[in-house]
């Protein structure tokens, strides 16, 4: 009951400070993107911050030394709300692939364009997936890390969906690498649930996948099957700590 408090709090806390957060950026709007990508950025490390002394929901990375020197394609399991908080946090530099709708919603989604996402409509076919490769290579060639949620939408950590072909397609046209990503904060911060668990979220980095010599699709399937297979080790050696 008390974690179901913490949480219920924890909500109202984070509902209020992406308002205040958002409107600080859109009071510089006129600022270098810096200053935005900043102010954007200490808004998700003081989630962080709070989870993890308030409701005691940490996180570890390994898999460091698999990033590579320059800026890639990222693609992130997406089971949760967390994983977002620390895409902005990974990397010097990053813009988001994200659904449009996103940017439309008010204060929230003004500030969300001012941060330069690639913002596609999820029903434009083919020309959204034209847009994250124009948008995403100009982005790569300025030095941005481009985070992709390929399954398109959130998941349980125990599911997955097609992986779509936009990530793939721009790893492939600028020969860039893609970086997959997996972790359980999903087992931790589960969809539709008010509750947020304590204990320690596992982010792991995978291998780069090099697809110079291989089809988009089969740039999808190392990815997936590289994610997919590490989720569930994941999620089944924390289901473990759990029952002991």
């Amino acid at each position: 009951m008390i974690q179901y408090i913490k949480s219920l709090l924890y909500i109202a806390f984070m509902v209020v400070s992406v308002i205040l957060f958002a409107f600080a950026i859109l009071v510089i709007f006129w600022s270098p993107y810096s200053w935005r990508y900043r102010v954007a950025q200490a808004w998700c490390g003081l989630q962080l911050w709070v989870l993890k002394h308030v409701l005691g929901l940490d996180y570890v990375i390994e898999g460091r030394e698999n990033i590579p020197p320059d800026p890639c394609v990222v693609y992130w399991k997406h089971t949760s709300s967390w994983e977002t908080f620390l895409t902005l946090l990974m990397w010097p530099k990053q813009c988001w692939v994200l659904k449009q709708e996103l940017t439309f919603i008010p204060i929230f989604g003004w500030a969300l364009r001012l941060i330069e996402p690639i913002a596609i409509n999820r029903r434009g076919g083919r020309s959204a997936v034209r847009q994250v490769i124009e948008k995403g290579g100009k982005k790569l060639r300025e030095g941005c890390w481009i985070n992709i949620f390929p399954e398109g939408t959130r998941v349980a950590p125990d599911a997955t969906k097609r992986y779509g072909i936009s990530g793939a397609l721009l790893a492939k046209e600028t020969n860039t690498l893609i970086l997959p990503i997996a972790h359980n904060a999903g087992d931790l911060w589960p969809r539709h649930s008010i509750l947020k668990r304590p204990g320690r979220i596992i982010v792991r980095i995978g291998p780069p996948i090099d697809g110079a010599d291989m089809e988009p699709e089969q740039i999808n399937l190392a990815a997936q099957a590289w994610i997919e297979g590490e989720m569930e080790r994941i999620s089944a050696a924390y289901r473990r700590r759990r029952e002991r």
